[in-house]
């Protein structure tokens, strides 16, 4: 019997081979974290297996309980609209509950201050460092206001000044803060994608970051990214929850 549910990330998919790469590698962290846990993954696009296949798959297996967690940061178009509307074409013998999107959270935080240390900041650099916060950009008024939103407040937490920019859809765009960081006068200018994979958009942001004296890497397979998927799935189903390792 399958009482322990599974759960189903589904990553966006692309074209750039470095994507699927990147959600598999989180993926392994979520299963290193909660060793009895049972995690597949899926792809809107691009990317084998689809949704459709999953789930098919789990349900001639047997399976009952599924947490599906779109690996998305903020509540746009995708999270609304087409992840719903593939699980609701989902075999019916399975009961599926969508897990929220990561973001916001102080641990996506975390792991944007990891990516930036990595790159050579020091945490003593933090109050003369200006920061962009480089998101890939939504055509959705409510997921760009979070972005602005997450900016402000990581700028309460010590940094010289934080701004926003998109890669598409909103403006400004990484180099235009980028500029305006410099025109604030902040001693040195770093730039955080705030982006889960490599891809199309996150190339553009490194474009962008030339003018900068920082750039971090993608989040990818940061370990607070992982605590989070499993924040996420525990937040989803409380009752069904497995114990807790991590």
């Amino acid at each position: 019997m399958h009482h322990k549910p599974v759960l189903l990330v589904i990553a966006h998919g692309s074209r750039d081979p470095r994507h699927a790469a990147s959600v598999h590698a989180l993926v392994g962290q979520v299963r290193s974290l909660r060793p009895g846990l049972r995690v597949e993954t899926a792809f809107l696009d691009f990317n084998i297996p689809s949704v459709q296949g999953v789930l098919e798959s789990l349900a001639a297996e047997g399976v009952r309980d599924v947490v599906a967690l779109p690996l998305l940061l903020t509540r746009a178009f995708h999270a609304k609209a087409d992840i719903p509307a593939v699980l609701r074409d989902a075999p019916a013998r399975l009961r599926i509950r969508q897990a929220e999107v990561l973001g916001p959270s102080p641990l996506l935080l975390a792991a944007l201050e990891r990516r930036l240390y990595e790159a050579g900041l020091m945490p003593a650099d933090k109050s003369s460092t200006g920061v962009v916060l480089a998101s890939a950009g939504s055509s959705d008024p409510e997921a760009t206001a979070v972005i602005a939103d997450i900016a402000r407040e990581w700028w309460l937490t010590g940094w010289c000044a934080v701004r926003p920019a998109f890669a598409s859809a909103s403006l400004p765009r990484t180099e235009d803060a980028v500029r305006e960081l410099r025109a604030l006068g902040c001693e040195r200018v770093a730039v955080a994608p705030y982006v889960l994979a490599p891809g199309f958009l996150p190339d553009r942001i490194a474009r962008g970051a030339a003018g900068a004296d920082v750039l971090a890497q993608v989040l990818g397979p940061a370990p607070e990214v992982a605590r989070l998927l499993l924040e996420r799935l525990d937040e989803a189903v409380p009752r069904l929850s497995l114990p807790r390792i991590a």
